[in-house]
């Protein structure tokens, strides 16, 4: 009699999650082995790819895992690699199909691309502010950096990782929860991308196809500014996809957003709303000072309204806020790094807005079939 129940054990390390796949590593094939002897658990866990960067976060939750289990005493870890046949059959039970998983007609994923008519709005910053304050919520969100010769969304969200690539199968790394992608963490920092349309077409599309996020609540697009090349690819490879249009008050920065929403009358795509971004900055007298002047945003959606014969809704108004800035330059997201100022309580708002809109099932198979 070792003193060890050996089901108490596997069941405790069915909650160890792998940090990349985010799925228990008995469910994946990753728990090799487990012996008892005297108290002493030994575990063996199989990792993707020998240079796994996560190695050590996973010895850790092993045996963070195993603590209070009754009779374990010691804990051993061996980790060990997967056969390029273990590898394979990883690859076919995470992702039986090709293609891109959010396009298909059962996808329960919301999408959401974010644009803008111009550059210098904020739009980046919207984008991972409400990927992370959904993600708070329990969310399962990932982001796609879209902006392939502007990419800022790793700083901004501070993914300091390295994607794993388990042979054609790419897996992104985690920041707060979120699932972050972006042809930033293939180069070297600052080094320019110069790309022409055709590779900005194929690299958006291996993001999608080859990079695994799983079963996403929300997918989050940060496009480029403008309706160039990407915008006109998103709308080919993810036609459901939803426009969020990003302005700020300013009437010249209103034109051109508008212009990036009318384009979805040309794709066949919606737009969720319309989010005005630097809205106000109130000083310290309490007075607010209208940097960027006032009503762009109402102004775009109205005149989204009237253009697309369909209603197009202001979703909120995010006031200029040093918080907003330093929780980008810090890599952490004010509804995370100061969740009670102004700007993160607008930006929670819209997220709100975003949550209600239910994933939608019309079309889709339930996969039930009637008796009798």
């Amino acid at each position: 009699m070792t003193g060890v129940d050996l089901r108490a054990v596997r069941a405790a390390l069915h909650g160890v999650l792998d940090p990349e796949l985010r799925r228990p590593i008995d469910e994946l094939g990753m728990l090799a082995d487990v012996t008892a002897d005297s108290g002493l658990v030994t575990v063996r866990v199989l990792l993707t790819i020998a240079g796994c960067p996560l190695r050590s976060t996973i010895d850790a939750d092993v045996r963070a895992a195993l603590t209070g289990v009754p009779g374990v005493d010691a804990v051993a870890v061996e980790l060990d690699v997967m056969s390029p046949q273990q590898r394979q059959e990883l690859r076919e039970r995470l992702r039986p199909e090709r293609g891109i998983p959010f396009s298909r007609p059962d996808s329960l994923t919301k999408v959401f691309a974010v644009a803008s008519g111009k550059g210098g709005v904020g739009k980046s910053s919207v984008t991972v502010n409400l990927a992370c304050e959904l993600a708070s919520r329990g969310l399962r969100v990932g982001i796609v950096d879209a902006d392939v010769h502007g990419f800022s969304v790793p700083a901004l969200i501070g993914a300091t990782g390295t994607p794993t690539r388990v042979d054609e199968m790419i897996l992104p790394p985690v920041a707060h929860g979120v699932k972050v992608i972006s042809i930033g963490m293939f180069v070297a920092r600052n080094q320019p991308v110069a790309w022409r349309g055709p590779m900005l077409h194929r690299a958006l599309e291996q993001f999608l196809a080859d990079v695994y996020f799983g079963d996403l609540d929300v997918l989050f697009l940060d496009l480029p500014p403008g309706t160039g090349d990407v915008a006109i690819s998103v709308s080919q490879l993810l036609p459901s996809a939803q426009l969020l249009v990003v302005t700020t008050p300013q009437a010249a920065a209103a034109d051109v957003a508008e212009r990036a929403g009318t384009v979805s009358a040309q794709t066949g795509q919606t737009v969720a709303g319309v989010i005005e971004n630097m809205s106000g900055l109130t000083l310290p007298d309490g007075t607010v000072m209208e940097v960027f002047g006032t009503g762009g945003g109402q102004r775009v959606a109205d005149r989204l309204s009237a253009s697309l014969g369909v209603p197009v809704e202001l979703l909120g108004t995010v006031p200029l806020d040093v918080a907003l800035r330093e929780g980008g330059d810090a890599g952490t997201p004010i509804v995370l790094s100061s969740p009670s100022s102004p700007a993160a309580v607008a930006l929670k708002a819209v997220a709100d807005r975003l949550a209600t809109q239910p994933r939608g099932l019309a079309g889709r198979s339930l996969g039930v079939t009637p008796v009798g």
